[in-house]
């Protein structure tokens, strides 16, 4: 039976994780849809968005694993979406309509 020190440290560590696998992957998808909003041709938004989305993605879990805490990785990470949804949300608006 493990202790509950060891215990927490895997569930911090198991949380890093998802949050680099999944969050940084949602940061990844929000910047590459959030780049059409930029002032320039669909075509070149999209490259734009896709190369974007490389480094975003591996700054995420960078970021993830530098981070103080888990809940500080999962903030920071949810700091950085708010804005790229607000944009992806104008972008999946005018896709509708």
């Amino acid at each position: 039976m493990l202790r509950a020190p060891a215990r927490r440290s895997r569930v911090a560590l198991l949380s890093r994780i998802v949050a680099a696998l999944f969050g940084g992957y949602a940061l990844a998808v929000l910047t590459s849809v959030a780049a059409l909003t930029l002032p320039m041709g669909t075509v070149e938004a999209v490259l734009a968005g896709m190369q974007a989305s490389f480094l975003v993605y591996a700054g995420a879990v960078i970021w993830v694993f530098a981070a103080r805490s888990a809940l500080r990785a999962w903030l920071g990470l949810a700091m950085v979406a708010l804005p790229l949804l607000a944009m992806a949300c104008k972008v999946w608006a005018g896709a509708v309509a």
